[in-house]
């Protein structure tokens, strides 16, 4: 996989960019959703978590919130992807199957459009899904350009043990 990614890195010279766009979309969605959790108070978001079933609902929540926050800034400056995505894909499979999956599939469903605005529906699992392929693509193909893993990996020693995460074989910083 990753030498498909690099062929196609030489053909077309400016999608060796693409990893960091992805970074920094992904990072900054997490650190969003960290940020309006945090805002709102995690008593509120573990309010949510008790009443759809989830056990230890405090402490899940402090983990959900800590794993957003931190893992969104990490993919966001691309240090430790690979080490940071599980627990990011984690919370965005429970998202799917405890919240999202029976709305079905669509991010975007408009009831409505009245003077005060357009009404939505619930939202489904389609965004998830997005977040879920931009991990898995920055995982598989690395973490690109101006990455803190492929500064990382610049600096490890040849034959020497690689830094957790550092899968980028891009410039760095």
């Amino acid at each position: 996989m990753r030498d498909v990614c690099f062929e196609l890195f030489n053909k077309f010279p400016a999608a060796r960019w693409a990893p960091m766009l992805l970074r920094l979309i992904v990072g900054y969605g997490f650190v969003q959703h960290g940020v309006a959790k945090l805002l709102k108070g995690p008593d509120a978001f573990a309010a949510i978590l008790q009443a759809i079933g989830v056990p230890g609902p405090h402490l899940m929540a402090w983990l959900t919130i800590l794993t957003e926050l931190f893992g969104g800034i990490a993919v966001f400056l691309g240090a430790f992807v690979t080490l940071v995505s599980l627990p990011m894909a984690a919370v965005l499979l429970v998202a799917i199957f405890t919240v999202h999956l029976p709305y079905g599939f669509s991010s975007i469903k408009l009831i409505a459009v009245t003077s005060a605005g357009a009404r939505f529906g619930p939202v489904g699992y389609e965004t998830n899904l997005l977040y879920l392929a931009c991990l898995a693509s920055l995982v598989l193909g690395g973490s690109g350009p101006l990455a803190i893993d492929g500064l990382i990996k610049k600096r490890t020693p040849r034959g020497g043990r690689s830094t957790p995460g550092s899968v980028s074989d891009d410039d760095g910083l």
